[in-house]
């Protein structure tokens, strides 16, 4: 099965690209939307993941990879079902893609980060995945 890509949002203020460096891995919790945990249930241990500061910065500021696939969340009452994943960071990216950059590459044009913005967890194309990368200068192995 080939490698996937996705995109996560995080409010930099709760969690940034930065802290999940500085912690080595985290836990993606606290998703209640079905489709976006859905996503998540979807979530292979290797696939990327594009890592969007949201409300404030409003940018790709990173390159995270799924850790562990997905498993029931902690944090979700006995009665719900909420799933999390594991991620660590891979790379920083060189230069941060904003949302204005991205609504105006015509390339990007039907990436699920503005096809569905409502979605904290939404699936990237390999296309789309590589253009954030190359308008971030950055590489990744």
């Amino acid at each position: 099965m080939s490698r996937r890509y996705w995109l996560m949002k995080s409010e930099p203020q709760k969690y940034s690209f930065a802290q999940l460096v500085r912690d080595g891995q985290t836990i993606w919790d606290g998703v209640r939307n079905f489709e976006a945990r859905n996503n998540m249930r979807g979530m292979k241990q290797g696939d990327l993941v594009l890592f969007y500061h949201s409300s404030e910065g409003k940018a790709v500021a990173g390159v995270a990879r799924v850790k562990r696939e997905a498993y029931p969340d902690p944090t979700a009452d006995a009665d719900e079902d909420w799933s999390v994943v594991d991620i660590e960071p891979v790379a920083p990216l060189k230069v941060q893609v904003s949302l204005d950059t991205i609504r105006g590459d015509e390339s990007l044009a039907e990436i699920s980060l503005l096809k569905r913005s409502r979605l904290s967890v939404v699936p990237v194309s390999k296309e789309h995945f590589d253009r954030v990368l190359k308008l971030g200068k950055t590489k990744i192995a």
